[in-house]
Order: structure tokens, then sequence, then C-alpha cells
């Protein structure tokens, strides 16, 4: 039987391992304090094996944007990537325990392990990251659940996913599958370096492919190479139905056609900004998901970024349903 789904996520599929570290650790280790770096195999084998007090929970962008929606009862499916090795069977028994579609089991002779990023938490909350991009960079069009795909309302890409040519080649059949189904298709930037590596796939892609985009002030910067922000949304707008920019702190700025709404947002101290824009995505897609207007849709987003930010983690620890009631939403 064809199951409906109203919203699907294709992304990297990240472990987050979390850890403790203090300075001397960091400095002994040789991690920069407060970045993100990429690290090869033996690296990443090296630091997991350094770190102490493991919490393990299962991660990535878009990965963290479905679980959020998935506990606003939408129904989700998440496709990605990982190898049939102990993280791989952790990560996949963490999406279906919470309730999300996981339709890609773990590959058995997958050349890379599952990845994975190791955060190291200093005393001072800073965190360190480590990521390892193992088998969830190798997801590619033969890795995508055409039935999945095909029967989802809404779609959304994430940008880091092109990096590699099998993440561009997932993209396109995902997208031509959801639309073929009558689905809404998006993408979320992902970040500034992402958009300069691929800045003219990504200004095809949304102009060809793309019903909706979802990024913050900095990454529309970037994509449009400007230091004007309303002039970079401006022409995002002539070429893509929906466009939205977060700016931490700052009104949400959302266009459709000659619709232009601004959302704004309580500025309060993050105990730990991880997860903002993913749960800014759920609570928006969700608002869009259920038919709700521009402003109301932006007010879910704010809403579930603001519950995210208040504790240390990616995702929602409490249901976004009981966040939306109390905002009166």
């Amino acid at each position: 039987m064809t199951q409906t789904y109203d919203l699907v996520g294709i992304g990297n599929a990240i472990v987050d391992v979390i850890s403790h570290g203090d300075d001397s650790f960091l400095d002994n280790m040789g991690i920069e304090k407060g970045i993100m770096q990429l690290v090869d195999r033996e690296r990443a084998e090296l630091l997991y094996a350094a770190m102490r007090d493991r919490v393990q929970t299962p991660g990535g962008s878009v990965a963290n944007t479905i679980a959020g929606a998935g506990t606003l009862g939408l129904k989700t499916a998440f496709l990605g990537k990982v190898r049939d090795d102990a993280l791989g069977r952790f990560y996949a028994a963490g999406m279906t325990d919470q309730g999300i579609a996981f339709p890609n089991p773990p590959v058995k002779d997958a050349p890379a392990p599952t990845s994975r990023s190791m955060i190291f938490v200093s005393p001072d909350g800073e965190r360190s990251m480590n990521t390892y991009l193992g088998a969830g960079a190798d997801f590619d069009a033969g890795d995508v659940d055409a039935e999945v795909a095909g029967n989802a309302r809404w779609l959304f890409l994430e940008g880091y996913l092109y990096d590699k040519p099998e993440g561009k080649s997932a993209f396109t059949a995902a997208a031509e599958h959801c639309r073929a189904g009558g689905g809404k298709v998006g993408i979320t930037l992902s970040d500034p370096f992402c958009v300069d590596r691929h800045r003219g796939d990504f200004l095809r892609l949304i102009e060809g492919q793309m019903d909706y985009v979802i990024g913050n002030h900095e990454e529309w910067l970037a994509l449009y190479q400007t230091a004007d922000l309303d002039a970079a949304l401006a022409q995002a707008a002539t070429i893509c139905d929906v466009v939205v920019c977060t700016h931490s702190g700052e009104p949400v700025k959302i266009i459709r056609g000659a619709e232009r709404v601004e959302v704004p947002v309580t500025r309060i101290t993050p105990v730990d900004a991880t997860g903002a824009g993913d749960q800014f995505a759920a609570g928006f897609l969700y608002g869009m998901a259920t038919g709700r207007d521009l402003q109301t849709a932006g007010r879910m987003g704010v809403a579930a970024a603001a519950e995210v930010i208040r504790h240390v983690g990616p995702r929602p620890k409490r249901p976004l349903s009981e966040v939306f009631a109390e905002a009166g939403l």
C-alpha cells in the first residue's frame, strides 16, 4: 500500500557524538576550539576513541528538521545513507524510534563507515565539531526511494549533499519524483561556504526545480555576492515561489510573489544555538504543509527555533506541539 508523506527530507545521515573536553584536552588533540572541521577517517577514529563520556544522537541538518516536524504529528520520512556498522544501526533505529520512516537499510559493504560528527563541549559551552563525512555523503540517485519521494507532499533537500556528484544526482532524481507526484520541492542553503562552492549550480537549481528556498542572511548574501540583503531576496523572488530568510535575532523575511511578510523574533541568549535553523525549518514547513498563511508559518518556525536554543542539542526536548500551544499557534 502506498503511503503519502507530509514531509520527506534528504540529507547527510550523521551521528552526533557529544563529549566534554576542556581546553588542555583540545590542545593535546590538536582540535581548534569553537569551529567545525572536516576530518578524515583515521582522525575520526582517533578522536572517537578519545571521547570519554560519549552521548550519541541521530543528527544531520535536514534529519533534525524532519525530527522536529515529526513531533507536530506530520507523517515524515528521511532518506539518507548509513553503513551496516554499530553507528549506522544506531542511526536507523533512532530515526524509526522517533516515528520517522527511514527507508534506506544500512548498507553491508559501504566503502566508508557511517558519518559522524564528534562534538567536544568545553566548560564555557563552546562546541568544537569534527565531522567525518562517511557513508552519508555517498548518497546517490540509486539510493532515492522513488515511491517515498513520489508520494511526498513536501520534499526538503540539504545543500551540503551537493558537495559530491552523487548528491547532485540524488537531488535531481528526488525532485523529479516529487514533482511528478504533485509535491513541492525545496532546499536549505546550509552554509555560506557551501553556497560559495556551488553558486552557479544552486542558482540553476532554484530557478529550475525548487518551489521554496530557506537560508540565513549570510547564505543569501553569498548566493548573490552582494551586501544588500533586500536586493538579494528580491532577485531570488523572481526565480522562486517562496523565499525565506532567517537572521539571528532580527525579523524573519518571507516573500511569495507580491506578498512579503516579516516575522518578529524575541532575542534570547542561546544555551546552544545548534539546530536553530533546522528547527525553524521544521516549524515553518509544518505551517506550510498544514495550509497556514505565511505569517503563521513563520511564527511557527520562530517558536520552534526559540525552543531548541534553550538547551544543548539540535532537536526539541519536548513536542513542538506543546510549544505552539503555549504561543497560541
